[in-house]
């Protein structure tokens, strides 16, 4: 422990010295939670309840499953566990007719994610970062940290970046990549489009930049039939993909040219990037946006350097985003100053925070 004059206490009684080792527990285990997560989503577990229609008895989930009959057992256990972390609520032990006493399960809003048919599940998400490949890097850390590498972690365990990695014929893991980008893209734009679809009013020509197949452009032109979309993308993203009368694909490189246009939007781009790539970006924006044009950004505001609320979820997600992106592409999320600054060294003068998107937010960049 610390007090408030900075010297450090050992805990008081037994009480908090046992307190203090399950604390760490946890922490040392927290990894047993992703696992438990990603077996649940492999074996289908969300799926099969939800087809029941209704709370699902743990006989009948064990029944459903497709495990070795010697393992039964264990699925009580694994569901205790993610009972436990609130991603399925169980019912007390319910007697249906001609059956004894049972446990039953059904689905919290969390598991409703998970759904292999929701076009926002987060499934391929939990099934990526579960994934070897995406966990030996984390092996590395101390290594990285020690080494002048200027790669990620990443590149130091694999010897290639991550988007070598994928175009090298890593299929499986790069089908992963593009789901999760996809749904949570219509998770995203769902939530911005309903609650602040203002950011796009008025806005006549829009490029997407990493907009991938279109799938960003697409929700906005359902809202504004009337606004025009261009998809920047890398050449083989966009290869062969067909526009319509107000949507254009165009391969090129962000760091080359912008097109120029009323609005550029950057979703979940400039994270992956250090601050001198970030501000070469966008200058290339400020470049391509016309007069009474804006950069409409949609990316993590950390709340600060020191959390205020440890037991905030968002604040949670928000750091981990952070050392996710250290370890996969040697990027960083940012604060509101960090931003800032990022925003001065590209030459722009003014901008907006919105914080309308729970972990994430929308900033509105003017020159």
């Amino acid at each position: 422990m610390t007090n408030i004059n900075g010297n450090f206490e050992l805990p008081k009684n037994n009480g908090e010295l046992l307190e203090a080792q399950a604390q760490v527990w946890t922490h040392v285990f927290s990894f047993i939670h992703s696992m438990s997560l990603n077996c649940a989503v492999k074996l289908g577990i969300p799926d099969i309840i939800r087809r029941h229609g209704r709370p699902m008895s743990l006989s009948e989930l064990v029944e459903a499953l497709p495990i070795h009959k010697t393992k039964a057992h264990c699925i009580r256990r694994l569901m205790r566990l993610l009972v436990q972390s609130k991603l399925f609520i169980k019912l007390d032990e319910i007697q249906e007719k001609g059956k004894d006493k049972e446990v039953h399960y059904w689905l919290t809003p969390a598991a409703s994610l998970l759904l292999k048919d929701n076009s926002m599940t987060v499934a391929p998400f939990v099934q990526l970062f579960s994934d070897p490949v995406m966990l030996k890097p984390w092996h590395h850390m101390k290594e990285w940290l020690e080494s002048g590498h200027e790669g990620s972690p990443f590149e130091m365990a694999h010897g290639r970046s991550i988007w070598e990695h994928f175009a090298a014929g890593e299929l499986r893991l790069a089908n992963f990549f593009n789901e999760s980008m996809s749904c949570d893209t219509k998770l995203v734009m769902s939530v911005l489009l309903q609650d602040y679809k203002q950011v796009f009013e008025g806005v006549g020509l829009l490029v997407d930049v990493g907009g991938g197949i279109g799938t960003t452009t697409k929700a906005i032109l359902d809202v504004f039939p009337g606004t025009e979309c261009i998809v920047l993308d890398l050449p083989h993203v966009v290869a062969g993909l067909e526009g319509t009368h107000n949507l254009k694909f165009v391969g090129g490189d962000m760091f080359d040219n912008i097109p120029r246009c009323n609005a550029v939007l950057l979703k979940w781009i400039l994270h992956d990037w250090n601050d001198e790539s970030s501000t070469r970006i966008l200058k290339k924006c400020k470049e391509a946006i016309l007069e009474g044009g804006k950069v409409i950004i949609i990316d993590i505001v950390l709340t600060d350097d020191c959390p205020r609320d440890n037991d905030n979820v968002v604040e949670e997600a928000q750091l981990i985003s952070d050392m996710l992106m250290m370890n996969c592409v040697n990027g960083k999320e940012r604060s509101e100053s960090e931003w800032a600054k990022l925003f001065t060294d590209a030459g722009f003068t003014n901008y907006k925070f919105s914080r309308v998107l729970g972990a994430r937010s929308v900033i509105e960049v003017y020159p």
